[in-house]
């Protein structure tokens, strides 16, 4: 088992910055690549950033890119998305996944096998 605490959602106006992280319990960390996802009212839950367990290239959905980056910092067993130039459209909820590396679809919801609880993100207009 693995354990997904987030935090650091909040209230941004837009063209601000917010920094989520996502702090891992339980089996080794390092084990598992990492994503992140959103879901806004109404919608499916969606893709949103993506690293493997070596914390080697970041991969991102067309929406955020060049505006987000994600990292992580295995001897913390944390990984963080830091999401520059907020729009009201990146409003959702936030959450952090697992999965294994083995698992070749990172941009999938079905491929990650532990969640996170979400954390709420606002932007304002």
């Amino acid at each position: 088992q693995v354990r997904l605490v987030e935090s650091g959602g909040g209230l941004v106006q837009a063209g601000g910055s917010l920094r989520l992280s996502c702090a891992a319990s339980g089996r080794t960390f390092s084990n598992y690549a990492m994503g992140w996802f959103r879901q806004a009212p109404g919608k499916e839950r969606e893709f949103v950033a993506f690293i493997n367990w070596n914390a080697g290239n970041g991969y991102y959905a067309n929406s955020v890119k060049g505006r987000f980056g994600i990292s992580r910092d295995n001897a913390k067993n944390t990984v963080y998305l830091q999401m520059n130039s907020r729009k009201p459209e990146d409003t959702a909820v936030y959450y952090c996944a697992a999965k294994e590396d083995s698992k070749p679809y990172y941009q999938l919801v079905s491929q990650y096998a532990y969640w996170g609880q979400g954390t709420q993100v606002t932007v304002s207009s």
